[in-house]
């Protein structure tokens, strides 16, 4: 049933795509920052773009005050560390995983001077990183990745067979890996979605069971897209003062929680840890109908992009910021930014009525503009310390800052790592769309870091000549 909705959902979006953005961008489109007043952030945002293999750091008139070249094709995540250095995904090719949306494979590490200093392969024909990373307080980067099961692994585990169309299954994975050397690296911990699984439709295989009674675990036959790539964690953070990892399940609709405080035993079991459920999801959002304790109109995520925890010393610490898409929204597609308060408990889990499904019923706050906010893909969101928020449209790699009244007081339309061409199309929006596959001016996240980072201390930082 969910599958004939979403054929009918398809057409009916494609349509309102292209509605949306013939309206929001039919005028030529200025690139650059076209706004900035007194309210906004002060500090230094960076962006890797598509289109190139440099990654830039950008003053808040939009000048490059410094930059990164990659001899790899770059991947989707980069991050700035306190010392300085660039932390970001690198491109692998291989042929197992040769999808187009977010392969990796690759993790690499620059100092300042863009120095190589760590180049490490997370590539075979078993597992194949993808989308994200996060560097973690001791040095160690969490990686997703995905792992190959093959079809009689995934008919054995309860995969209902019509749903194999590729003939193989990606679940995640979660590693922990500790750098050793310029290419070295050690696996110190992980987590594998396959030990967390539930099905109704075999009851003859393995981890049978009803959805509806083990929110803990996934469904194994929830599927928006019958693919090898079904789930589709597009990205991962982690908040230290819970020692829980924030995954992104973006054809489930939901955000995920697991425990991180976990043994790699612990985490392929259903008890252990410090919230005592071993490798089990300790909270899940955005899709109730996805562990059947809702219907498909329940669903508030849609094809989201970058939870993460708001930082303690922020605004809203604590709670959970997610880019929402809006694929299928209403039957009409448009972005918003979504701000929730997870149900916490003082310990550090997370509440919930047996008899509903996880809260919040409600958001906390959001930020919408259905005429002029959408990215299908990619995309996020950052709160800053005045209290406004970031916003990077990826897609367009349109990038501004709001406050929480909805004000926009920094606006930025990234023209770095683009063509000539490529600026030309984006600029005269003739197809009254954005600028296609993701490429040019288009970016995965935006980061803004204060003037006071650790980074930039005995650093001078000036417009560079372009």
């Amino acid at each position: 049933m969910k599958q004939n909705s979403m054929q009918r959902f398809v057409i009916i979006v494609a349509c309102c795509f292209v509605m949306n953005f013939a309206g929001a961008y039919a005028q030529p489109i200025k690139r650059g920052v076209v706004r900035k007043t007194d309210q906004a952030s002060l500090g230094y945002t960076l962006i890797a773009p598509f289109g190139g293999q440099e990654t830039f750091l950008i003053d808040i008139d939009g000048n490059v005050v410094h930059s990164w070249t990659t001899e790899r094709k770059p991947s989707q995540a980069a991050y700035l560390l306190e010392d300085g250095s660039l932390l970001r995904t690198a491109k692998i090719p291989n042929e197992s995983f040769n999808v187009p949306g977010g392969p990796a494979g690759g993790i690499q590490k620059f100092d300042w001077d863009g120095n190589l200093t760590w180049d490490y392969v997370v590539s075979d024909d078993r597992r194949h990183s993808h989308h994200d990373i996060e560097p973690l307080p001791n040095g160690n980067v969490l990686v997703v990745a995905w792992e190959v099961k093959t079809k009689a692994e995934a008919i054995e585990a309860g995969r209902d067979p019509a749903k194999i169309s590729d003939g193989v299954l990606w679940p995640e994975v979660v590693l922990e890996i500790k750098p050793i050397g310029k290419t070295g690296g050690e696996v110190v911990w992980e987590w594998c979605l396959w030990d967390h699984l539930v099905q109704s439709f075999d009851k003859s295989k393995q981890n049978f069971g009803q959805p509806a009674d083990h929110p803990e675990l996934i469904d194994l036959n929830y599927i928006e897209r019958p693919i090898a790539d079904w789930i589709h964690a597009n990205s991962i953070d982690y908040n230290p003062q819970l020692d829980q990892i924030l995954l992104c399940g973006r054809t489930f609709d939901e955000v995920w929680v697991i425990d991180h405080s976990t043994t790699t035993a612990e985490a392929a079991s259903h008890s252990g840890g410090r919230y005592g459920k071993g490798g089990d999801l300790l909270y899940r959002w955005g899709n109730p109908f996805a562990y059947f304790a809702g219907t498909p109109f329940d669903q508030v995520l849609f094809g989201h992009h970058d939870p993460h925890w708001i930082q303690p010393g922020l605004p809203g610490a604590g709670n959970i910021l997610i880019f929402n898409n809006g694929s299928d929204r209403d039957q009409r597609a448009f972005s918003t930014v979504d701000e929730i308060v997870p149900p916490i408990k003082s310990a550090g889990s997370y509440a919930r009525d047996p008899n509903a499904p996880f809260g919040p019923a409600k958001m906390h706050w959001t930020y919408k503009d259905p005429a002029n906010l959408y990215s299908p893909r990619v995309s996020g969101a950052q709160r800053m310390p005045n209290g406004n928020t970031l916003i990077c449209s990826g897609e367009t790699g349109h990038v501004f800052e709001v406050t929480p009244a909805g004000d926009v007081v920094w606006d930025l339309w990234n023209k770095l790592g683009a063509t000539e061409a490529e600026l030309v199309h984006a600029a005269t929006a003739a197809t009254g769309a954005p600028p296609g596959p993701l490429g040019g001016v288009a970016m995965f996240r935006a980061t803004r870091y204060a003037p006071d980072y650790p980074a930039f201390r005995g650093r001078t930082l000036k417009p560079l000549k372009q």
